[in-house]
């Protein structure tokens, strides 16, 4: 394939002047400003912006450089399209200061952040004990200060994925409630898929059309939506005991607990591309909590207690990007914590679930953060 060779202006210029000079038998008068040179330059305008609309042909006719729509009219002609956008979920607490009769939170009530900037409403889940199907919503019931429930961002994308208490506003009158909370994060929110994750998505789309490989399912599972995360265990059926063609997948949406709709999303997915003769499963993670703990040493100009709170944010990161089945090494949390910052001097006393070994989990099992205490 050969290689467009571009020109910039004072080169066109320059390849003009010296033809004019060439075919000439005498010289001629190319300075700035007279009429010949302004003669050129204007054709060299011209050539600059045929150059510029051959770039764009090019660059709207591969998948490797066409961006936006561009992106997705080449990607459409192969049944590919762009996944949309994802909104964050997770739990918030409803309260009330004085629980001496019952009270609802009907399913739609809205939630907002403290900095006014995210709206949540409140989902229905029927396995929730609260939950109240002639009601549409939860019950309260007398003498009971709290009811948990799921929730879901009004908007879609990552600006959804709100932190640990930034959700403490009722938007929704409910008369008995009077506070609300979120004890973790709300996670799982995610834009629309950029465009080099539509490319990589695509190549793997074309790199699966043998059908039938693992390859093939893992571009099932992930064309379902952004954010997911699996492990593909071959001739194991979900309890991990030995079964002959049958595979599990195990996902994980972030949160370690995909609801159902999502796991049967994925199955009708994988169902098209799975070998003949084969059944599956699609089960959500296993989840292992751990509590970590250690001790590190700083010197002595540096405030402890700031190191200790960036060492164990630093943890539970680690520990929440492990992925499916991966194993906790205790060795590669001594790491971690060194690496928070220059001031650690020592990382003693290592615990892992009160051991000082390596914790090793089952293919689909997630290990989890149940607590880290950093002295």
């Amino acid at each position: 394939m050969s290689v467009l060779s571009l020109r910039t202006f004072d080169d066109l210029v320059g390849t003009m002047a010296g033809a004019v000079q060439g075919a000439c038998s005498q010289l001629v008068d190319l300075t700035i400003g007279s009429v010949l040179r302004v003669v050129l330059e204007a054709n060299a305008s011209v050539a600059l912006w045929m150059q510029w609309l051959i770039l764009c042909v090019l660059q709207t006719t591969r998948a490797a450089t066409s961006t936006g729509g561009d992106l997705d009219s080449w990607v459409g002609d192969f049944g590919v399209s762009r996944l949309p956008g994802v909104a964050a979920a997770g739990a918030v607490t409803f309260a009330r200061f004085t629980p001496t009769i019952a009270a609802l939170v009907p399913v739609g009530a809205l939630v907002r952040s403290l900095d006014g900037t995210q709206t949540f409403a409140v989902l229905s889940d029927v396995t929730n004990t609260a939950w109240s199907a002639a009601q549409n919503g939860y019950l309260i019931a007398a003498g009971t200060a709290t009811v948990s429930v799921p929730v879901q961002a009004q908007a879609i994308g990552q600006a959804g994925n709100v932190q640990i208490g930034a959700i403490a506003q009722l938007v929704s009158a409910m008369p008995g409630v009077d506070t609300v909370g979120n004890a973790a994060p709300m996670v799982g929110g995610a834009d629309a898929e950029t465009d080099a994750a539509l490319r990589a998505r695509f190549a793997g789309f074309l790199d699966s059309r043998n059908r039938a490989t693992p390859l093939a399912v893992a571009n099932a599972i992930l064309s379902v939506r952004q954010g997911l995360t699996y492990a593909i265990s071959q001739n194991v059926d979900p309890a991990g005991m030995p079964r002959m063609g049958f595979f599990t997948i195990t996902l994980n949406d972030g949160t370690g607990s995909p609801p159902s709709a999502l796991l049967t999303a994925v199955a009708a997915a994988v169902d098209p591309v799975r070998p003949i003769g084969t059944s599956f499963a699609v089960v959500a993670p296993q989840l292992v909590p751990v509590t970590v703990t250690m001790q590190v040493s700083v010197v002595p100009t540096v405030a402890a207690d700031v190191v200790d709170a960036a060492v164990e944010a630093a943890l539970v990161a680690f520990i929440d990007g492990l992925a499916i089945g991966a194993p906790l090494p205790i060795s590669r949390l001594a790491q971690v914590a060194y690496d928070t910052d220059a001031a650690i001097t020592n990382v003693t006393n290592v615990m892992v679930n009160g051991g000082r070994g390596d914790l090793t989990v089952a293919p689909t099992a997630l290990v989890t953060v149940a607590s880290v205490v950093v002295t």
